[in-house]
């Protein structure tokens, strides 16, 4: 069994929420970004998204952007967040899921992008701009090193589309609350509340909510519809502005909000 349904099953039988962490990988530093993993597994976070710093980067808001400026400024590389990778591991067993763009994985060739990070450790990819239609590129691979290929469904994903896309996902299903980019806004939950109403209809595979959510309020608003939310920019936000122990606190505060709402 898969780390992210060890975690995603153990969950649900203690009928909690999963908590899913994005950092930006080499932001400020790589030293940083390993504290903060270490840091936000201890405040409660679930599951760890990593995403590697891109230059165009087309499904990240401002927070996560500047992240990403920052952390190329620094010089952050895939090859050396495959080597984050591999550190964490060495100090934890939570599950890992990368968060890329497709021009980052066919830079390298998708067999050897998903075997290096498997090899580090990797649990999870999710590639927002490779659609189900071209996802046979990394669906051997993937299958072939146990990694699990993140799928999205969206406000706007029709319903054959996620007949289709319920066939391909593994690990979790990330779903995208509302049109656009990342980042903290106020959200009608609801919305994407329907689609995973759909989605049961086709998979029991966890489903995971994310853009929009900043605080406990939004997080146990959004933890109604599905298994687990993802938190982001504001995660990146507080990491940047007042450092990894803020980044934390935020995590803690949302683990206890989803916990006492169980």
């Amino acid at each position: 069994m898969s780390r992210i349904k060890a975690v995603m099953q153990n969950l649900k039988e203690q009928k909690r929420k999963g908590l899913i962490a994005y950092v930006t990988a080499g932001c400020p530093n790589y030293d940083a970004t390993l504290q903060a993993v270490e840091e936000l597994e201890k405040a409660g976070a679930d599951i760890i998204e990593i995403g590697i710093p891109f230059s165009d980067p087309m499904a990240d808001g401002p927070v996560i952007q500047k992240a990403a400026v920052m952390a190329l400024k620094e010089g952050a590389t895939t090859a050396k967040t495959c080597e984050l990778i591999a550190k964490i591991r060495t100090k934890s067993n939570v599950p890992l899921v990368i968060m890329t763009y497709i021009n980052t994985i066919i830079n390298i060739s998708a067999e050897s992008f998903i075997k290096s990070f498997a090899e580090a450790g990797i649990d999870g990819v999710i590639v927002p701009d490779m659609p189900i239609e071209e996802c046979s590129l990394l669906e051997g691979i993937c299958a072939k090193e146990g990694v699990d290929l993140i799928h999205f469904a969206a406000p706007t994903t029709t319903p054959e589309r996620i007949s289709a896309v319920c066939q391909k996902a593994s690990g979790f299903l990330y779903c995208i609350s509302n049109t656009g980019v990342t980042g903290v806004r106020k959200v009608d939950y609801s919305e994407i509340g329907a689609v995973i109403k759909n989605v049961r209809r086709h998979t029991s595979i966890p489903t995971a909510i994310g853009f929009g959510i900043g605080d406990s309020v939004t997080a146990v608003e959004a933890a109604r519809f599905g298994d687990a939310v993802i938190v982001g920019s504001a995660v990146m936000k507080k990491l940047m502005d007042l450092g990894v122990g803020q980044a934390a606190e935020l995590i803690s505060a949302i683990r206890g909000a989803l916990d006492r709402r169980a």
